[in-house]
């Protein structure tokens, strides 16, 4: 059954009761029919069925029903029945009408019991009068108050509950997505730059009818070379995901790597100039790994997307490290897929170290890079400057595109 339904059969059987006690004389008798007594318990038990829906109609009914009963009899049944009629309003009515309630019914047993004691002229029928008014009209409305107030408290803990669980789900997702976000960046680096030189001296090979046997199996060389460095950097990956909290660190990449980096891109058909000024000392972890990836990006657009040759500069300062990669824009592309989040990787692997990065073309006023420098122009040149704050302090990052301007 519903509330309502419950309230409809609480109110039969409060009725039944109420007769039973009228059948056993619970009543002042005055002369008067005892049916006639039952018209106001009839009343106030129609307000019982009504205390949820209509609370404040069954406060009305209840009042009315208390009074017709005082000047017929008063009986027991009604007294008690009305009880519930102010618990009800009190606990289902409106907030401000409870707050009365309790003043009104608190002065009505004062006052009820101090006419109790002039009529009677005795201090004790004072007592009993004020103590049978507060029990009849006080404590149902400061009962129901203190209930409703328990009730209120709980729904807010609820909504509190409520609100704490989708935080710490939005909490959750959104260290999911940052560590989705740093996977991909970390994927994306190793693959894109062992594979791309793959696919470039594959291509190479195909296109190329006139190389002897020797300059095949070097190519050859550097192709499994890149392949077993890709596929040894993947297991270091996925070692990495696997590992427990409490196991031993894993090796990470070092800018003191950079010269192996270099090496690679020669191999695979680069003419890259390294120079490293300043002294090279121990970083901060984080900024190993951002500077090292951000090199490795670096020289991948550069076999991607330019003429074959690159000029890397690292330089070690007083608090931070400076980045530099410039290279020469091939005229047309090597129809390389990309996933175009390259340069934004970038952006945001200095962005997390508070640094500075910076992207775009450089030797002359540049328009899409795909497109074949003009005669007389000069060469097209494309710089990438990464600067690493090795001390923690304030940052921004500034990714420049060539296409656009943004």
């Amino acid at each position: 059954m519903n509330p309502f339904q419950r309230d409809a059969l609480m109110a039969v059987a409060v009725f039944a009761g109420g007769l039973a006690l009228l059948a056993g004389d619970a009543y002042v008798h005055r002369g008067q029919a005892a049916p006639l007594i039952a018209v106001p318990l009839a009343a106030a038990c129609l307000g019982v069925g009504l205390r949820r829906r209509r609370p404040v109609a069954a406060l009305a009914l209840g009042v009315a029903a208390i009074a017709g009963d005082i000047a017929l009899g008063p009986s027991l049944g009604t007294v008690l029945v009305f009880t519930d009629n102010l618990y009800a309003a009190t606990l289902y009515g409106p907030y401000r009408l409870a707050r009365w309630l309790l003043g009104i019914t608190s002065v009505l047993a004062v006052v009820v019991g101090a006419v109790a004691g002039v009529v009677a002229r005795d201090w004790g029928a004072l007592a009993v009068g004020g103590v049978q008014a507060g029990l009849v009209l006080t404590t149902p409305a400061l009962t129901a108050l203190i209930v409703r107030q328990h009730r209120d408290q709980a729904i807010a803990e609820r909504a509190r509950a409520v609100q704490l669980a989708r935080l710490a789900e939005l909490d959750r997702q959104a260290a999911v997505t940052a560590e989705r976000s740093r996977m991909a960046r970390e994927l994306h680096d190793i693959i894109a730059n062992h594979f791309s030189a793959v696919a470039i001296q594959s291509a190479a090979v195909i296109a190329r009818q006139d190389l002897d046997a020797g300059a095949v199996r070097q190519v050859l060389e550097s192709i499994r070379e890149n392949s077993v460095r890709g596929m040894a950097e993947m297991r270091t990956m996925i070692g990495l995901l696997r590992a427990e909290a409490d196991e031993p660190e894993t090796t990470r990449h070092r800018m003191t790597d950079a010269p192996d980096l270099v090496e690679r891109s020669r191999q695979a058909g680069m003419d890259v100039r390294l120079s490293v000024t300043g002294t090279s000392r121990e970083l901060p972890p984080s900024i190993e790994l951002a500077g090292y990836r951000i090199l490795q990006e670096s020289l991948t657009n550069a076999l991607k997307h330019g003429t074959g040759r690159a000029d890397v500069t690292v330089e070690y300062k007083h608090g931070e490290i400076v980045l530099t990669v410039e290279n020469p824009c091939a005229p047309d592309s090597t129809g390389l897929p990309g996933s175009g989040t390259g340069l934004v990787g970038m952006a945001e692997r200095a962005m997390l170290v508070g640094g500075t990065f910076t992207v775009g073309p450089s030797g002359r006023p540049a328009g899409p890079r795909t497109e074949p420098p003009a005669a007389g122009d000069g060469e097209l040149l494309w710089r990438v400057v990464a600067t690493l704050v090795v001390e923690s302090q304030p940052f921004e990052a500034t990714l420049i595109s060539a296409e656009d301007g943004r």
